[in-house]
């Protein structure tokens, strides 16, 4: 198995990196596990299969994920991203469909940092008048 097309997908703390095989059977992989396996939330599964589904490649390609860092529903974003950008790389004309979707867009929002004097990022100290 050679001859894939890569794709880098980040969403808050979470990386994955995307292999797509344009000749496959629909078979999923992340970290060398089944999707069904890794993600067994049904919802997560879905927001996997998204970018596939849409450009209606689900049975025709086999992917392969290697993911790190941040939880479960950061990785499987991630991995969305990942799989929507090695798609584009494959083939550039399904681009304007993958962008109407908002599946090329890095979602940019990460935790805040807390504040020092404070409990949390924007939470504060209970206030006693007397």
């Amino acid at each position: 198995m050679s001859d894939f097309s890569y794709g880098t997908g980040k969403r808050k703390v979470s990386t994955a990196r995307t292999r797509i095989y344009p000749s496959g059977t629909g078979q999923i992989l992340i970290n060398n596990r089944p999707v069904n396996e890794y993600f067994p939330r049904k919802a997560l599964q879905m927001i996997i299969e998204q970018p596939l589904k849409l450009v209606r490649l689900l049975d025709k390609v086999d992917v392969k994920v290697n993911c790190s860092g941040g939880g479960i529903s950061g990785q499987a974003q991630a991995v969305r991203h990942g799989i929507a950008r090695a798609l584009e790389k494959m083939d550039p004309e399904l681009r304007p469909a993958l962008k109407r979707a908002g599946l090329l867009t890095r979602d940019s929002r990460v935790k805040e940092r807390k504040k020092y004097g404070q409990p949390g990022a924007r939470a504060k100290y209970q206030y006693s008048k007397r």
